[in-house]
């Protein structure tokens, strides 16, 4: 490790001073490179330092107490004279920054228009000269901020540089960056603007100078890099307002960057920076208008500061970064004491031997005496003493009063206590540890998610472990509340990226998320300083037409189908009482006997299946369990049946999920596996109109709450479908009458339904001639006109919809308009075409009109005169019974909602809303709706109109 001392992990990475072997005398104490450092009690502060009437600012205020350091106002930037500084030359100062934000939004303006070629030639050219003065600038830091170490720093420098360029040298930040040519996506980055880049004040709550200077930023001139590339790699311009005790090392770098970059091309004005940082001006940079984004480094006050800015800011958290040490760890092997933990905890079956590894390496264990000295000098007045960040173990003991050998390198505390209380406990920033043991991992993993939690939520963490010990790791991910978990690696170099893990993205700027108040999660990188436009083009749904693998139709088809399921061994038959009687069922086992075949009959269907009566099934087929399922009946048998065979296919099946609506039935929330390992379902309709047989639909009522659940999905399509038209020879006319007209309403629905493709409206079509041609013959003949119910229930299979034959001439006339109030929403369906459909249908049944209009009426003639002829009643009045008339006022409402939340509506053509289905329902009950329909207007005074 290049960093020999303990080196801290806050939003930069920081590398305090850390004792090492370079420079040091023979005998002697480690020699620094800069000016000794005293400790000051505060109370021997001077009187003008510590005014009497000083009181805590906002938390916003981030600058908290800073007096101006001395300078002049740059050609980069401007500087605040001094606490007395003389109205004018104040104002002259807020002149002054207006012209560099101008400066710099003028600049910003030119540079993004540049070309990803040019800006990646400005980058390099920008990245190469940081890297080559990184020697100077850490010299530099190093004499100006009192801290750290320089071969340290030059690390940082050279990573910011380095690492930071070979990142992201070939990532695309300029126009196109994605393309999805067959997704219709195209993803364009455009630079955000002016970003203000605030430098970092780490302590909060510091009020006045009586409390101790704000601790000091510690990577001045790598942070400094840092940023400035990411600006010029994303073309935004950066305004960098740095500490007032690393302004000129922060400039110096600055300078090195633009510099280059306006060599190689860069608009000038891009880079700039304030020469003499003071409050005013720096809450002035980050309020400006001209600015667009705050990039803040520091603790919570400056996260809060650029937070309450009025602008979009990155800001990043404390660290008060832990290290767990297990007793699986290969302790010495992993260099723990060259991190940047700030305390460590240790199992207790390895304890003492982590303190003498600890001892041999460098490290100098507190005796008790010395923890109070060390204590009353890390917090004054309950902050941390500017004096001590950075330095060394040596400087340090002189600091604290203690006596420790040359040699050290840190400074370790042993303690129990977690909380304010015990000021080893929190960030300290300077190579001083605090030390716990825990009694097994478990307890060790609770005490370091205390530490992260009181002091450094959201941060870094680390666990040094056997690294196939993935019942630790996993528990340890699981409870320490960090974005970083780092598993065997030094917290400071690990945590920055790109150096012990490389999918890590190389960063100075490090993200704590939600838990440490912080917009992102992460280490920002250009992909946080840019807009990303999508242009997203419109592509339309993949069309299916899902039926059951095989389906059997025309007159004695039975048998024929039946055969087919040569090979099965065991089948269980689903009926209704009726058709058992009848002796329906016969006609199936008898195939099956010949067959060879079991079967076993369960006829205890009722209209509306119930899931009693489902649950009673169920128990059947488990203990029959057959390898085919046949539902024989209309659409009660048949939903149960299919129920049936999805519980016992999937018995832990959940109704209440499988019946939540859905938009698109691929994309539901609440699938079903696909169904037919352990049977078959075979479906034989004996009525025609459900539709039931060939769709995946089913519904069943909960008869201990009245619920009803309509279930929906592909997997309850039957295996195979067996339309026989002798089977609907004997029906009786009303039941003829019913069940035709509800094919109609399926046949109508779904000619103009949404979802309609060329190949599902030609079946409409043929359905809908067929219907009104041949449903009052068979009405009227019944069995004895076998060409009509051949023609009436046999060929086509359509789409069903829940609407009935008492509603479909007003469902007709509310879809019949060319701008309705809500369109429905579907990529196929570009325009309302409702109006045009119905009135290609009346041209294909030859019914007249020259209107679209007109033919719509027609159409609706049409369909009441056949309901006419079938001795169905045009109103519900008539159907349901004027004397219930109160009654069916009084449900309106709760008929409407449930017919807005049917699964169906969503397919209708126009969107509907809910007083439109009451205003429905309410018209089909008062009058036939072709008292309503003038051959002129073809409206009614209280309906909604055809337009």
């Amino acid at each position: 490790m290049l960093a020999a001392g303990l080196l801290t992990v806050r939003g930069l990475g920081a590398f305090p001073c850390a004792a090492g072997p370079s420079r040091r005398p023979k005998g002697g104490n480690r020699r620094c490179t800069r000016a000794p450092v005293s400790f000051k009690d505060p109370k021997e502060s001077k009187t003008e330092d510590k005014p009497a009437d000083a009181k805590p600012l906002s938390p916003g205020d981030i600058l908290k107490g800073i007096q101006p350091t001395n300078g002049t106002k740059g050609s980069n930037g401007s500087g605040a004279k001094s606490a007395t500084a003389s109205a004018a030359a104040a104002e002259k100062e807020q002149v002054d920054l207006k012209a560099v934000l101008a400066a710099a939004k003028a600049a910003q303006a030119e540079y993004s228009t540049f070309t990803q070629e040019q800006v990646d030639k400005i980058f390099k050219a920008a990245a190469l000269a940081a890297n080559s003065a990184r020697i100077p600038l850490a010299k530099m830091a190093v004499e100006e901020t009192g801290m750290g170490v320089v071969e340290d720093k030059v690390t940082k420098n050279h990573f910011a540089s380095e690492f930071v360029y070979n990142k992201y040298k070939n990532e695309k930040t300029c126009g196109v960056i994605e393309e999805d040519p067959s997704g219709g996506v195209t993803k364009v980055a455009e630079p955000v603007g002016v970003i203000a880049g605030i430098g970092e004040f780490r302590a909060a709550g510091v009020t006045q100078r009586t409390a101790g200077w704000p601790v000091p930023t510690t990577n001045p001139t790598s942070t400094a890099i840092f940023k400035a590339l990411l600006t010029l790699k994303t073309r935004n311009a950066l305004i960098l307002c740095p500490h007032p005790r690393a302004t000129k090392c922060t400039a110096a770098a600055a300078r090195i960057v633009r510099d280059a970059a306006e060599a190689a091309g860069c608009p000038p004005g891009v880079i700039s920076w304030i020469d003499s940082p003071s409050l005013p001006i720096t809450q002035a940079v980050m309020s400006a208008q001209e600015v667009s984004l705050v990039l803040a480094t520091g603790g919570p006050s400056m996260v809060r500061a650029a937070y309450s800015s009025g602008h979009p800011a990155l800001g990043v958290g404390a660290g008060n970064t832990p290290a767990v040490i297990d007793e699986t760890a290969d302790t010495f092997d992993n260099g723990v004491i060259c991190a940047s933990e700030q305390s460590v905890v240790v199992v207790d079956a390895v304890y003492d031997k982590v303190v003498a590894e600890f001892s041999r390496r460098g490290a100098y264990f507190l005796k008790p005496e010395e923890k109070d000295q060390v204590r009353s000098k890390i917090f004054v007045n309950g902050r941390l003493n500017a004096d001590i960040v950075g330095q060394s173990a040596q400087r340090l003991a002189d600091l604290f009063g203690i006596t420790v050998p040359f040699w050290t390198k840190c400074i370790i505390g042993e303690v129990e206590v977690i909380g304010k209380e015990e000021p080893l406990s929190e960030e300290k920033l300077c190579p001083v540890l605090a030390m716990y043991r825990a009694s097994d991992f478990e307890d060790a993993v609770d005490k370091a998610a205390r530490l992260v939690n009181l002091f450094g939520p959201g941060h870094t963490s680390v666990l040094y472990t056997n690294p196939r010990n993935r019942k630790h790791i996993d528990y340890f991910a699981r409870v320490v509340k960090t974005v970083r978990m780092l598993v065997n690696t030094p917290a400071s170099q690990g945590a920055i990226g790109d150096l012990y893990n490389f999918q890590l993205d190389p960063s100075l700027t490090l993200g704590c998320g939600s838990w440490g108040s912080t917009s992102v999660s992460t280490n920002v990188g250009p992909q946080h300083l840019l807009n990303i436009k999508s242009a997203i083009e419109r592509r339309e749904n993949m069309l299916w037409f899902r039926v059951p693998p095989k389906v059997y139709f025309k007159g004695g088809s039975l048998g024929t189908g039946l055969l087919d399921l040569k090979g099965k061994q065991r089948a269980f038959i689903v009926t209704d009482k009726p058709l058992f009687d009848l002796g329906y069922v016969d006609r199936v086992t008898s195939v099956l006997d010949s067959m060879g075949m079991h079967h076993r009959v369960f006829y205890d269907v009722a209209p509306d299946p119930t899931r009693t009566c489902i649950e009673a099934g169920v128990a059947e087929i488990n203990e029959f369990r057959p390898d085919v399922i046949i539902a024989l009946g209309g659409g009660s048998p048949m939903d149960a049946a299919k129920v049936m065979w999805l519980m016992y296919e999937v018995p832990d099946v959940e109704f209440e999920s499988l019946a939540v609506r859905f938009m698109d039935i691929r994309k539901r929330v609440y699938t079903v596996p696909e169904l037919g390992k352990k049977a078959d379902m075979v479906c034989v309709p004996t009525t025609s109109g459900t539709g039931s047989e060939v769709t995946p639909f089913a519904v069943v009522t909960d008869d201990k709450t009245g619920q009803k659940y309509p279930l929906a999905d592909y997997a309850l399509t039957p295996t195979m479908a067996i339309v026989d038209t002798h089977l609907v020879l004997n029906m009786p006319p009303k039941l003829t009458a019913y069940g035709g007209l509800d094919t109609l309403t399926h046949a109508l629905e779904s000619y103009v339904s949404i979802f309609a493709t060329p190949y599902t409206k030609g079946l409409s079509k043929e359905a809908t001639a067929l219907i009104l041609k041949y449903l009052p013959r068979a009405y009227a003949n019944g069995s004895e006109d076998y060409e009509a119910r051949e023609n009436l229930g046999a060929q086509f299979h359509v789409p069903h919809g829940l609407a009935n034959a008492a509603l479909i001439s007003h469902v007709i006339r509310f879809n019949a308009t060319d701008r309705p109030p809500k369109q429905a929403a579907f990529p196929q369906y570009e325009y309302p075409r409702g109006k045009e459909r119905y009135a290609e249908l009346a041209d294909m049944l030859g019914l007249g009109g020259v209107k679209p209009r007109d033919k719509v009426v027609n159409l609706i003639h049409a369909v009441e005169g056949l309901k006419a002829q079938c001795g169905v009643p045009p109103t519900l009045r008539e159907i349901i019974g004027a004397e219930r008339e109160a009654e069916y006022m009084a449900a309106l409402d709760e008929m409407a909602e449930n017919a807005f939340d049917d699964q169906c509506t969503g397919a209708n053509p126009r969107f509907p809303r809910i007083s439109e289905l009451r205003q429905m329902l309410k018209d089909a009950w008062e009058a036939p709706i072709a008292d309503s329909l003038t051959a002129e207007a073809g409206l009614g005074a209280t309906q909604v109109p055809i337009r």
